[in-house]
């Protein structure tokens, strides 16, 4: 398990994270989502004991992630800017990957290798910027580690690519229990793959909730009624955000679908319509209420 309290993280006059709490169980996948600077990538080198924490604290398993060589070597980073040993094939670094990780399994090098059709005697160098992703995915996947993050992880990768990396990831989660963390700046990358998501903005830890529960406590509603109304005819219903066009209203709703459903058919409106929302727009109109703005791609 981990669990962050508190976690800061400055450059300078720049916060880079503020105050970040969460608790990542074991075994799942955990999204996390925000614009460029908003603490992603920081937050994923704390885990993985490349930055030091200004404040707060970052656990693994009950044990401190920096300058701790026995949790380091349970956990694999695929960060957002790569990097390999100069001039070195596959090959080579995954002798190198066998020497930091226990459980390396080459067998599964070789035939991941061979399924994302790769060469592993050429040099890295000659690879294209998916091919060197793809690469990186590979060597943390064999590693076997109980945790492995994932930072912009899609980018680069073409659709199909992406599902296939996708698939393995989910893979590793059912089959060995691992956990692994993605981040991303776009929510439709993270929706159909994570068990909970997190939104970072500016270094701060906005929202976080079980995938499911975003998508079952919180609903859109149109609703008209033969008399003009106003929003104050919804007094006690739990509103996100309220819009009238004419005499049709929409509001996004935050609570119990069929509570909220029959106090407005009690009511004896014209037109009642319940419609589903995406995961970003729940984000979206989730930011408006704490007062952002913030476009997610």
């Amino acid at each position: 398990m981990i669990k962050c309290e508190d976690l800061c993280k400055n450059f300078g006059k720049f916060k880079a994270l503020e105050n970040v709490s969460c608790t990542i169980e074991d075994g799942c996948i955990y999204g996390m989502v925000g614009s460029n600077g908003a603490g992603k990538s920081t937050f994923l080198r704390i885990l993985s004991g490349i930055y030091k924490a200004d404040g707060g604290s970052a656990l693994v398993d009950g044990a401190p992630i920096w300058e701790n060589p026995s949790v380091k070597s349970n956990i694999a980073f695929v960060p957002d800017e790569l990097y390999f040993l100069n001039s070195a094939s596959m090959n080579r670094m995954a002798k190198m990957y066998r020497d930091l990780f226990k459980g390396f399994d080459r067998a599964r090098f070789e035939e991941l290798t061979k399924e994302f059709g790769l060469d592993p005697t050429k040099s890295l160098n000659t690879f294209s910027k998916g091919m060197r992703r793809q690469a990186m995915t590979i060597l943390a996947l064999s590693a076997r580690p109980k945790y492995i993050f994932f930072d912009e992880t899609f980018d680069g990768l073409d659709p199909v690519m992406r599902n296939y990396v996708k698939s393995l990831i989910c893979s590793d989660v059912i089959d060995r229990g691992a956990t692994a963390i993605i981040t991303s700046h776009s929510l439709r990358e993270l929706e159909d793959t994570c068990d909970q998501l997190a939104l970072l903005h500016k270094g701060g830890l906005v929202l976080e909730s079980d995938v499911q529960n975003l998508k079952t406590a919180r609903f859109k509603i149109q609703v008209a009624f033969r008399e003009d109304f106003t929003e104050e005819l919804f007094e006690g219903i739990p509103i996100v955000r309220f819009t009238k066009s004419g005499s049709v209203a929409s509001m996004i709703v935050k609570g119990d679908r069929e509570e909220v459903v029959a106090r407005l058919s009690a009511m004896n409106p014209v037109l009642l319509d319940v419609l589903p929302l995406t995961l970003e727009e729940v984000f979206t109109y989730e930011m408006e209420a704490l007062g952002y703005t913030f476009n997610l791609e």
